[in-house]
């Protein structure tokens, strides 16, 4: 389960202590069993551990055995197979995680005893657990080192064709392969961790487009921290527009909510949205004639002028069409308050008429405060918005022809915006914020809480 906050919005998938800070655009907690999934992924189930211990090469055993008292030489040990391989994740408050991989390893080489030579199969239980600590935080990225790497052996059986083998044998095999695995084993697993480091980093540190708009570079902003229930990450989330201007937002920290039984915490914040509203909402005034296939109420707002312009008024009278232009005023703000979010958005709307001589008679311009109700949802990864009409605050800010009185166009311009604009605001809030696929988790059965 995830779960994204808006805080702005959370998307919940994970635990977070009530008193964890966020200190940028958006802050992030994994849960232990997050981890787990993610890592087990990386190193497991992809076959990392598989292919770098595939290239172990073991020292020989030697021995002096007690079958016929001839010497028993076991050469040219290499790995066949990693077997039953599994993974277990604890999180280490304040140090980084504690990596558990258990596995039975399948071994093969040249047994010779005597003058008797054959293959020989070792099995051999084994057991590893380092602790991994991320370290030395610059641009966005992180290095980990392992560190109290220890790897204990437990049952063994070895096994050659002739069956001509003894215990002393599987002791001697046991000593030795217990003298030599550690020292080779946890290097692996070094060289593995490094290696997911570098995958999971390009999960957190990526520039993704917003359509044609611009781009947010989301980038690891400090060093990764955890607590006994969650491994956090802290974001920053670049808004950039077309041509590389960033859009700034307010970086200052809040403080999160306690959170149950989820994988993923993703919280962003109301000034990040806001940046991103403003980017997706750079939209060019809309100029259109006013009449009834383009408005429906053209000819009501036609009739309404026509009462509230001054007599004197024979343009307001006359048979040129009129045109309505619509102008975004300013930049869109996001509020959002328990269980509920809306947008506070300024909009012009200019009515004139453009005489043959390319003149402008303005008859009307209006400015429309509007309080816009707001509905989140996740869809393929990406916070989608959509709005819907809640208030509209209509003032009048300009009359060529000496018009005074707007109290009743209000209806009349309350419809225009919901026919006319909001079509084309929603239109461009569709392609959805993109979220950053963090560690690679998923986003689905996505609770929403605002």
């Amino acid at each position: 389960m995830t779960v994204l906050k808006l805080f702005g919005i959370i998307f919940f998938c994970g635990l977070l202590s009530p008193s964890q800070e966020v200190l940028s655009g958006l802050s992030c907690a994994v849960s232990p069993q997050a981890m787990q999934n993610v890592l087990s992924d990386a190193i497991i189930h992809n076959g990392l551990l598989q292919q770098h211990l595939q290239g172990l090469v073991l020292p020989s055993i030697m021995g002096e055995g007690r079958l016929l008292n001839s010497p028993t030489s076991i050469t040219g040990l290499h790995l066949v197979q990693v077997r039953l391989p599994r993974l277990s994740v604890v999180l280490l408050p304040g140090i980084g995680v504690q990596l558990t991989i258990g596995a039975k390893l399948q071994l093969s080489g040249n047994c010779l005893v005597g003058l008797l030579s054959e293959l020989i199969d070792i099995l051999v239980d084994v057991n590893i657990t380092a602790n991994i600590k991320c370290t030395n935080f610059e641009s966005g990225t992180v290095q980990v080192v392992t560190e109290d790497c220890l790897c204990i052996l437990g049952a063994i059986k070895v096994k050659v064709l002739s069956g001509l083998l003894t215990l002393s044998v599987n002791e001697m095999v046991l000593r030795q392969l217990t003298a030599t695995l550690p020292a080779l084993l946890c290097p692996v697993v070094d060289i593995v961790m490094n290696l997911v480091n570098i995958q999971l980093l390009g999960t957190l540190n990526a520039v993704i487009p917003v359509g044609t708009a611009g781009t947010i570079h989301y980038q690891l902003a400090s060093i990764p921290y955890t607590s006994g229930k969650f491994l956090g990450l802290d974001l920053d989330g670049a808004v950039k527009e077309v041509g590389g201007s960033t859009i700034p937002h307010d970086s200052s920290p809040s403080t999160l909510p306690p959170l149950v039984d989820r994988l993923l915490l993703l919280v962003m914040r109301q000034s990040f949205l806001n940046a991103i509203l403003t980017l997706l909402l750079r939209m060019p005034p809309q100029t259109f004639p006013c009449t009834p296939d383009v408005f429906s109420g053209a000819n009501h707002l036609h009739e309404t002028l026509w009462t509230i312009a001054p007599a004197g008024c024979s343009p307001c009278r006359g048979t040129n069409p009129l045109n309505i232009k619509l102008m975004l005023g300013g930049n869109p703000l996001i509020l959002l308050e328990e269980n509920k979010a809306s947008v506070k958005l300024s909009v012009l709307i200019q009515v004139f008429i453009k005489h043959l001589d390319g003149s402008i008679l303005n008859l009307l311009l209006l400015k429309a405060d509007l309080g816009l109700n707001v509905r989140v949802s996740i869809v393929g990864g990406r916070l989608v918005l959509q709005l819907a009409l809640g208030s509209t605050s209509l003032s009048l800010e300009s009359s060529d022809v000496g018009i005074s009185n707007i109290s009743i166009l209000k209806p009349h311009c309350s419809s225009l915006l919901v026919e006319r604009l909001l079509p084309a605001i929603n239109g461009a809030l569709s392609i959805g914020i993109p979220l950053p696929n963090v560690l690679g988790i998923p986003l689905i059965k996505v609770d929403v809480q605002i």
